[in-house]
């Protein structure tokens, strides 16, 4: 990970960063982001009839839903101007079942470069423990 320290070129805060998961998918299935710190993002998203799979457990293609939205927005905060930030590569380690309740990502930057960047999405249950990590590789459009 990146030493601590404020990471984003973006000047926001969590009511403006809510406001882009209007009508779309974020919104769809509840997701919000919850905190702002100098260097991680954080969001949550409920585990219900819209995130489960059919045998009653989070889905894991939402759980990747929430870790790209969170690295892609990240990202997003370390561009600039009109650069636009888009995922190229994700993957996720689904490592703990969850069949109800809210789940929490916690997006941190492992790498920030001036065309790629390496996100580490981290979802844990209510419990706070470890469900799903994942690694986001975003590339910075000008």
């Amino acid at each position: 990970m990146i030493q601590k320290q404020h990471i984003w070129k973006r000047s926001t805060d969590v009511s403006m960063l809510s406001q882009l998961g209007n009508n779309s998918m974020l919104e769809y299935i509840g997701i919000e982001i919850t905190r702002l710190g100098d260097d991680f993002l954080e969001g949550t998203m409920p585990v219900d009839q819209r995130t489960k799979q059919p045998f009653g457990i989070l889905h894991g293609g939402a759980s990747v839903v929430l870790a790209e939205s969170l690295g892609s927005i990240a990202g997003y905060l370390c561009s600039e101007g009109e650069q636009k930030v888009v995922g190229v590569e994700i993957n996720a380690n689904h490592i703990k079942a969850v069949c109800d309740g809210i789940v929490k990502g916690v997006c941190k930057a492992i790498h920030l470069g001036r065309s790629h960047q390496v996100w580490q999405i981290d979802i844990y249950n209510a419990q706070e423990q470890l469900c799903c990590t994942s690694r986001l590789t975003t590339a910075i459009l000008s």
